[in-house]
């Protein structure tokens, strides 16, 4: 987005927001993923009132941005060699490569085994492991979404396709077109956490953004997530 940078205080808190203008009528704040703040304005508008209307809505972008900082996934990097420890629907393995007849990846007894063709190398170990850990979560996510659909269905929600692709910011997103895409470091934390997230974006299917119906929504069909979602965030930090 294109345009000037302003910012405002709330408190001890700064927002900094990016706005441009454009032909509409009313002035529109949004809060990104990102946590980054942009307002539209209508052509003409007094910079100083667009600082009042942000700093009338300081509020709401903080919470706001508290929410999706809550959603930021913060995996640290795993290495890929012998006795590292890497995680799969919560539970933590201990990484063993080893030379075999054909490249394959397993969990078993605690064990994340990784069987090479060739030489056990640590970028060829993090390219299988990475393969698994995809064609895992395509199969695990829809498996999750057919079980969270069962409720969100009779509250008129459609069933979406679910794609595993990565994301920079977010465990998950919900497009335009009615389509839920996953983080597939997802894959690494228990189910009840990506039952969560996917609850979370069946949500968006009705309610698009995080305004008091959302979350009333998010309340009925999954009553704990607050626990899940600090659950969520507490793996995240590890």
């Amino acid at each position: 987005m294109t345009g000037q940078t302003d910012k405002v205080h709330w408190g001890h808190t700064t927002i900094s927001y990016r706005y441009k203008y454009a032909r509409r009528k009313t002035l529109a704040i949004s809060v990104h993923p990102d946590l980054s703040v942009t307002v539209t304005a209508p052509r003409g508008t007094d910079p100083v009132k667009i600082r009042e209307k942000v700093r009338k809505r300081s509020k709401w972008i903080c919470n706001a941005q508290r929410d999706f900082g809550l959603f930021l996934p913060k995996m640290p990097p795993r290495r890929f060699i012998n006795g590292e420890s890497h995680r799969y629907l919560g539970r933590q393995y201990r990484l063993k490569a080893i030379k075999g007849r054909e490249n394959s990846v397993k969990c078993l007894r605690g064990y994340l085994w990784v069987i090479t063709e060739g030489s056990p190398t640590p970028r060829l170990v993090e390219n299988l492991v990475k393969e698994w850990y995809l064609d895992r979560a395509g199969r695990v996510f829809k498996e999750r979404l057919d079980a969270c659909h069962k409720l969100a269905k009779q509250m008129n929600i459609p069933r979406p396709e679910i794609v595993a692709r990565k994301l920079k910011v977010t465990w998950g997103s919900c497009s335009r077109s009615g389509r839920i895409i996953l983080n597939p470091e997802l894959i690494k934390t228990p189910k009840e956490c990506i039952d969560y997230v996917i609850t979370h974006e069946l949500c968006h299917l009705k309610e698009h953004h995080h305004g008091p119906r959302f979350w009333r929504l998010l309340s009925h069909l999954m009553p704990d997530y607050e626990k899940r979602r600090h659950k969520l965030n507490l793996l995240a930090d590890l």
